[in-house]
């Protein structure tokens, strides 16, 4: 029976499934079957090591993840493996409350509260405390939850948090204090508990109640922690609680995919292990059974420049001399029909389908001139787990006046901009529209005085200020400049918001910047929208898909940032905008201590192409300006340079005609 469980698995995977008991971290880079080896690993304490079902704890971070590994430890085992505990962190913490809730104050059938319960339990603490509408500079209740939960999950200061988060000396940092201990409070009042709550109060379970940590450590004989890279400070806390009594915890990992230190997780966690529990052992699974050799080159030739890492080099298992090209282009709409060109050829031919070629690209914005060319082309595409560029609510805040400059009838676009305002809700708006007739003209004094007189108090002075810096003399010229428009509208106004409304307001900051880009290339501000209307029509034929793993989205290209394309793979990959200040990003780039994130950025996108891939490098892209804006020279992407050049072929393509332009669909 051992020599059937073990046979199909390679050396380095079969170490680890038969480790001996005790701590171990698994190395598991990238397409060398780490889910393979964890459900083997369950499968070989069941029957070779004499643990029974339920002495084994899985924890993973998402449940079709531990459902897809419990179903393939049961097949091997043809069952009787129902008893094991596995899940996500939220939901094993969640199932031990359940029976212990009373020793912290709670009822055992304590209510989880989901977003949605949490934003409204918060805005009613915000008018609780005198803080709703008195300045829209204060947080709304979903960025104060995300910021409540961040300092949870690393156990950080709140204070702290929230001050690095705000810098401005305006922000009411003391008052969302009290926010918080209101919102903590009131959640007590009415017994429930929020998502981070579970953690929280799982880690306070198992300290304040050593009686019960005792219970789940004998309980537990093995513990096994799936993406272990990708972890918090509180979830590794939690796991060593829980594996204490034995010390038999297998962590399985790729410290070269940890790439989500914005939300939390903390690769000390990875990189500390060994310190932290000194009997380890380390096991890596360095064959990749996903790429081609040229891909694993790539791979293993940038990742090598982070040093503070365990080292170790992806080897083949696949054979192929295809090379990964870099391609050299001129600009973003070069770009743009390149990747589309290729699309095609790799379809027609029958080299891939429509699902088998993913476009990864750094941050959103990248995408925009993809979109637009996808549109014309009439190819239909997915956006992974996100919406469309100009789809986004920041986007289509900001594009609101532009909306109403162009077309004084707007009904729409005048609700969504003066219910930015504070003290106007949509039936106040609504009210007004009425009154001024169903029509505002922004270039006419005497329509914009009529506006100004409906508007609450509360919102007048913020109307005026804007006013006088859109229409300084009451020059109406910027409502003819879209770029300068957007500019001066968040300059003014909609900065404020943004700190306010969202909780990553750079990466908002840099659409809206890549927006002005965009708009600065038209001489109109109707020529703009008409072009954006490509992509906001009902006929485009782009289309989001939930974030969610299990849906099964339609079979067309994917458009995804390399955050979201983790634990995906394609047979062709096309990366946008390899230049220097778009990957690695500015942001990196200005930050200490941050290029070591985006290098493993690049790698988890290199690794996700199976047998094609493409580095899309323009040498220009357009800043903003009069007359459809400045030219900037693009150096190429520091990764690039540090990947043997021997390694890549290279593509110099003459800017394509576009054949799909005017044609019917052909797809």
């Amino acid at each position: 029976m051992t020599t059937d469980l073990l046979a199909e698995l390679n050396d380095q995977q079969r170490a680890a499934v038969t480790a001996p008991d005790g701590p171990a971290l698994v190395i598991a880079a990238a397409g060398t079957g780490k889910t393979r080896t964890l459900t083997h690993r369950v499968a070989w304490l069941v029957q070779e090591h004499d643990v029974r079902p339920w002495q084994i704890l899985l924890l993973t971070f998402t449940n079709r993840a531990a459902r897809e590994m419990l179903e393939r430890a049961g097949q091997l085992l043809r069952g009787g493996i129902e008893s094991i505990w596995g899940g996500t962190f939220h939901s094993v913490a969640n199932r031990m409350l359940r029976h212990h809730a009373e020793r912290l104050g709670y009822d055992r059938s304590f209510a989880i509260l989901d977003e949605d319960d949490s934003a409204r339990l918060l805005k009613q603490c915000i008018a609780e405390l005198g803080l709703s509408g008195k300045d829209r500079k204060f947080p709304k209740p979903d960025v104060l939850h995300g910021l409540f939960g961040l300092a949870a999950s690393r156990e950080a200061d709140l204070r702290e948090t929230l001050e690095n988060r705000f810098t401005s000396p305006d922000a009411d940092i003391d008052g969302m204090l009290k926010v918080h201990d209101l919102y903590e409070r009131r959640k007590r009042d009415i017994q429930g508990m929020d998502f981070d709550d579970l953690l929280v109060n799982g880690l306070r379970l198992l300290r304040e109640c050593p009686d019960v940590a005792e219970q789940y450590g004998r309980t537990f004989r093995h513990v096994l922690v799936d993406e272990y890279q990708d972890t918090s400070r509180i979830q590794s806390d939690f796991v060593d609680l829980l594996a204490s009594a034995h010390d038999n915890l297998m962590a399985v990992g790729d410290d070269f995919q940890s790439i989500y230190s914005w939300r939390g997780a903390d690769i000390d966690n990875f990189l500390d292990f060994s310190s932290r529990h000194p009997a380890a052992r380390v096991y890596k699974l360095e064959q990749n059974y996903r790429s081609v050799p040229g891909v694993l080159d790539v791979a293993n030739d940038v990742i090598a420049g982070n040093k503070d890492q365990y080292q170790k080099t992806l080897v083949p298992h696949r054979t192929g001399d295809a090379k990964p090209v870099l391609v050299q282009l001129s600009d973003g709409r070069h770009q743009a029909r390149y990747v589309v060109e290729q699309a095609m050829r790799l379809i027609e031919s029958g080299t891939a389908r429509p699902g088998e070629i993913a476009v990864l690209y750094r941050s959103h914005f990248h995408a925009m001139e993809l979109q637009l060319e996808l549109a014309r082309a009439q190819m239909p595409y997915t956006v992974v787990s996100g919406v469309r560029f100009f789809e986004q609510a920041h986007i289509k805040d900001v594009v609101a006046p532009l909306r109403l400059a162009s077309n004084p009838a707007d009904g729409l676009a005048f609700a969504r901009w003066m219910e930015l305002l504070p003290k106007v809700g949509p039936k106040r708006a609504q009210s007004m529209w009425a009154k001024l007739g169903g029509r505002l003209d922004l270039r006419d004094f005497e329509s914009r005085a009529s506006l100004s007189d409906l508007l609450p108090a509360d919102a007048r002075g913020a109307w005026c200020a804007l006013e006088s810096a859109l229409f300084p003399a009451g020059d109406t010229a910027l409502l003819d400049r879209p770029d300068k428009l957007v500019e001066t509208f968040v300059k003014n106004f909609y900065a404020d918001i943004i700190d306010a409304t969202f909780d990553n307001p750079r990466s908002r900051q840099d659409d809206i910047l890549e927006l002005c880009t965009f708009a600065a290339k038209y001489p109109t501000t109707a020529g703009f929208l008409e072009e954006m209307a490509l992509l906001t029509n009902v006929d485009a034929t782009g289309q989001q898909v939930p974030d969610t793993r299990d849906a099964e989205p339609a079979d067309t290209l994917r458009l995804t940032t390399v955050h979201q394309a983790k634990g995906l793979e394609w047979k062709a990959v096309f990366v946008l905008w390899m230049v220097h200040g778009m990957f690695p990003s500015a942001r990196a780039l200005d930050e200490p201590g941050t290029m070591a994130e985006e290098r493993r950025l690049f790698y988890v996108a290199v690794t996700r192409a199976k047998d094609r891939l493409w580095l899309c490098s323009p040498k220009m892209r357009r800043t903003g300006g009069p007359g459809g804006g400045d030219l900037q020279y693009c150096a190429p992407s520091a990764f690039i340079e540090e990947i043997d050049p021997r390694k890549l072929a290279i593509d110099r393509p003459v800017t394509p005609a576009p054949a799909w332009h005017g044609s019917d669909k052909w797809w």
